[in-house]
């Protein structure tokens, strides 16, 4: 019988919080739901994580449940070059890879060459579009406080505008991750006199982030390693002005003087004067505004929905022979 995507019941499950109770977690779901679905969408990282999905995976094979992966995270190509083989093992084991990013595309072809391009996607209807044409320095950061994102380059470059703009203000968005972090954002607060321009409200529920994004006009993604971080997507559809590091995937997501400012990793100095642009060059902040948004568009689940049924629907007719 020939399936269509309607026909599939998919069930989705994802490593990145990589604790043992979350494992404890995603099997027991996979097993307990066993006959509620077709086919398994497993999103995998690097690190930790990774053995999770490969658990996870393993179960699925037991219970003879198809299943396809979604490669995420810039660090995933590093970890893949340190252990080749359980990558390789993994991703041709799933009936079908994909990953969010051109980046990742590239990057992991070496391990299986046949990957599909899906990137991701968000309800655009959930994020009120303001256009900046004169933004304040109102700044905020929405990531986990974990060292790989470099929370404390935030920190550095609020310090290096308040010489110059006396009301900046800078909220930063996100659970502790628990590797010292947050902490050495705190201490760095105090040590540089700017406690009282930082708001540190942990992580909030994911209903709440176009709220806090549209309190704010400038959005900071200060991050060493990444591939194509959804909150800078939610960012752009709020048409927040983004100043980014050109790392990873965020070239392939972001043109510099388009719909984003790009700076070089860890600097500080770079990304203040991004922000001073912003601030006060005419038609710079309106132009990146509404670029943003234009861009964020195509990410629109309505618009990302069928690319998956394409996918889904060709999975069954493979199956069905």
């Amino acid at each position: 019988m020939r399936l269509t995507a309607s026909g599939w019941s998919v069930l989705t499950t994802s490593s990145k919080l990589g604790r043992l109770h979350r494992l404890a977690d995603m099997i027991w779901t996979v097993w307990n739901s066993r006959h509620a679905f077709a086919v398994a969408l497993v999103d995998v990282y690097s690190g930790p994580a990774f053995l999770w999905a490969e658990v996870v995976c393993l179960v699925l094979r037991r219970l003879g449940k198809p299943y396809m992966v979604t490669l995420h995270g810039g660090n995933l190509p590093h970890f893949a070059r340190r252990w080749p083989r359980r990558v390789r093992r993994l991703l041709r084991s799933a009936a079908a890879v994909t990953t969010p990013s051109p980046y990742l595309l590239e990057q992991m072809k070496p391990y299986r060459f046949d990957l599909h391009l899906l990137p991701n996607s968000l309800n655009l209807k959930e994020y009120r579009f303001n256009l900046r044409g004169r933004p304040q320095p109102r700044l905020i950061w929405l990531r986990a406080f974990h060292k790989v994102y470099n929370p404390s380059l935030a920190l550095r470059v609020v310090k290096t505008l308040s010489e110059r703009h006396s009301d900046v203000h800078l909220t930063m968005v996100g659970p502790d991750k628990g590797d010292g972090s947050l902490q050495i954002v705190e201490r760095m607060a105090a040590e540089m006199g700017v406690t009282d321009r930082i708001g540190l409200p942990g992580g909030v529920a994911k209903l709440e982030v176009p709220g806090w994004l549209n309190r704010n006009d400038i959005f900071l993604n200060t991050t060493n390693v990444d591939n194509r971080p959804v909150s800078v997507l939610e960012a752009m559809a709020c048409g927040l002005c983004v100043v980014s590091t050109n790392v990873g995937g965020i070239p392939s997501l972001l043109q510099h003087e388009e719909n984003a400012l790009l700076v070089p990793r860890d600097d500080h100095e770079a990304m203040a004067g991004a922000i001073e642009r912003i601030l006060t060059e005419p038609g710079l902040a309106e132009r990146l505004s509404r670029n943003a948004r234009t861009d964020a568009e195509r990410y629109d689940w309505s618009v990302v929905l069928p690319q998956w049924e394409s996918l889904i629907m060709s999975l069954g007719e493979g199956s069905t022979g």
